[in-house]
């Protein structure tokens, strides 16, 4: 339901995070046996838009349990560094980076509100920027947001956000056929059911969530107001979870049955610091 932002909505979160953490790294939605091993969690159309990472830093806001920052090192960033607000999250990346035998001069991971990120990671820029993938919804602000992830971008460096298309938060649950919220509001939405992504049908304590709708317009226009070109915003037919009941699982993502049409189900966005 949309409503006024609660004034715990940071902690409710954070507590929301936290107390999933542990499930995600024990899950087969990650299934980090897998990732040590060597599977690439990273989307195709990721690799191809970033583009060739070898001899760059790259820093990693919202980075989770770390999977996607430790993939960059793998291609060949040259430093590597994660930000995310859930302490237990960031131990989790923590551990990975060690299990794969990289250091802290490879990869480093910082426990930090990303609005805080210009003072708590341990460089003044980066190569490129990289974030998204569910991060958005959890910010109230996302011009503080885009100037605080400029601030990061070296000159000639880029940002890159690969997100969910926020069209999707619009539809009905089950179909994703019938409009049925508001595509503009800007009152939080307070969510109560339980549950994970990562870990279906499994109870929870810390099951209030706070979240926010940002369209696609205000993302790019956030984004050039804080200083960066854009040099792209592609559109994409994917999602990496069932989000509506009626989605298939296909050549490694969920889409829609291939006989219905097709919405954007993600987005993705370039922005350069001349």
């Amino acid at each position: 339901m949309y409503s006024p932002a609660p004034a715990d909505w940071h902690e409710a979160n954070r507590a929301h995070w936290d107390e999933r953490v542990p499930l995600h790294a024990a899950g087969d939605f990650y299934d980090l046996d897998s990732f040590r091993a060597g599977q690439d969690p990273l989307r195709d159309f990721e690799l191809a838009e970033v583009g060739d990472v070898s001899g760059r830093s790259l820093l990693h806001l919202q980075c989770h349990i770390g999977l996607d920052t430790l993939s960059w090192a793998r291609h060949g960033a040259d430093r590597v560094v994660g930000l995310d607000f859930s302490e237990p999250a960031v131990g989790i990346a923590r551990d990975l980076a060690r299990d794969l035998g990289l250091g802290q001069d490879r990869a480093a991971f910082v426990a930090a509100d990303v609005y805080d990120a210009a003072t708590a990671v341990p460089d003044p820029s980066y190569d490129i920027v990289y974030t998204g993938v569910g991060a958005l919804c959890w910010l109230p602000d996302i011009g503080r947001w885009a100037e605080t992830a400029a601030s990061l971008v070296a000159p000639g460096g880029f940002l890159y956000l690969s997100e969910f298309h926020p069209l999707t938060d619009v539809l009905d649950d089950e179909t994703g056929s019938r409009i049925t919220y508001d595509y503009f509001a800007r009152d939080a939405w307070i969510e109560e059911r339980p549950g994970s992504y990562a870990a279906e049908g499994t109870e929870f304590v810390h099951n209030r969530r706070v979240e926010w709708q940002h369209p696609v317009g205000e993302v790019v226009s956030a984004l050039a107001a804080a200083g960066l070109r854009i040099e792209f915003l592609h559109e994409h037919d994917v999602s990496l979870f069932r989000r509506f009941g009626c989605f298939e699982r296909r050549d490694g993502y969920f889409r829609y049955p291939a006989d219905r049409p097709r919405i954007p189900l993600m987005y993705s966005v370039r922005a350069r610091k001349d």
